[in-house]
C-alpha cells in the first residue's frame, strides 16, 4: 500500500513502488494575461480548455483593453498535468479572468496548495484582484510576468515595486508559450512551497488591502495611490 503523500505506508510489500505526491496548483490573473496558454504550453496531457468566442453581448462588459485581437474566452477553467522529476506531478486550474466568472475562484482554490498569478505590464491592474485573492486566504503564490511579442520591458524588481509585494514574493520573467519558462516558474512555485513548510507556513506575508485601485500611473504603467 502507498500512503497518500507517496510514501509506501507500514506492512506495505518489499519493492512497492511509492505513487508520485500530487500538488494542486491555480494559475491565475486578470482576462487575457495568459492563462490558457501556459497550461497548454507546460502540460504533458492534452489540456483541458473551456473557451468559448467572445461575442458581441460581451461588448462593454469585458475589457479588451490591450488586447483587441482576442476572439475567445475561458469560461469555466483550463486543466493540465506536469510531471516534476518521478516524484512529483502538478495538478494545474486556470482559472477564468473575467470578473463575471470570479465567483468561480473559491470552489477551484478548494484543495490547492499554492498559485501562479500571471501579470501582463501592459495591463497590470488586471491581476491585482488575483493578488488580493491569495494573499487574503494564505494561499502561496508566485508572479510570473508573461512577455507578450517576446518583450519584457520592465526588470522584475520594478514589477515587484510597482505591485506593492513583499521580497519574500517571487517574480519571475517568463514567456506563457514556451514550456521550459512555465516549468521554471512553477518551480520557483515548489520552492516557495518547500520553504513556507519548513517554516511552518510563516512564508506568506498575508493581507495586502492597500494595494492601490485609484488612477494614477506608477512604476510598470501600476495604479498606485497616495
Amino acid at each position: 500500500m502507498v500512503s497518500k503523500i507517496g510514501r509506501p505506508l507500514p506492512g506495505s510489500p518489499a519493492g512497492a513502488v511509492a505513487a508520485p505526491d500530487t500538488v494542486k496548483i491555480l494559475i491565475a490573473g486578470g482576462f487575457g494575461v495568459g492563462k490558457t496558454t501556459m497550461v497548454g504550453s507546460v502540460s504533458e496531457i492534452v489540456p483541458l480548455r473551456t473557451e468559448e468566442p467572445l461575442t458581441a453581448a460581451g461588448l462593454g462588459v469585458d475589457d479588451l483593453d490591450g488586447i483587441e485581437e482576442k476572439r475567445a474566452t475561458t469560461v469555466a477553467l483550463d486543466f493540465g498535468r506536469i510531471s516534476i522529476g518521478q516524484d512529483l506531478v502538478l495538478y494545474l486550474f486556470g482559472t477564468p479572468g473575467q470578473q463575471r466568472f470570479w465567483f468561480m475562484w473559491n470552489d477551484l482554490a478548494i484543495g490547492a496548495l499554492g498559485a501562479v498569478v500571471l501579470v501582463d505590464v501592459r495591463r497590470p491592474r488586471s491581476s491585482f484582484a488575483a493578488i488580493d485573492f491569495f494573499e487574503r486566504r494564505g494561499i502561496p503564490f508566485v508572479v510570473g510576468v508573461n512577455g507578450f511579442h517576446g518583450r519584457h520591458p520592465y526588470p522584475a524588481d520594478d514589477v515587484r515595486d510597482a505591485l506593492t509585494l513583499p521580497a519574500n514574493t517571487p517574480v519571475l520573467l517568463c514567456d506563457a508559450r514556451e514550456r521550459g519558462s512555465c516549468r521554471d516558474v512553477l518551480i520557483a512555485l515548489i520552492d516557495r512551497l518547500i520553504a513556507a513548510a519548513v517554516t511552518g507556513g510563516q512564508d506568506h506575508a498575508g493581507d495586502r488591502s492597500g494595494r492601490p485601485h485609484a488612477p494614477g500611473t506608477g512604476a510598470a504603467g501600476v495604479t498606485r495611490g497616495g
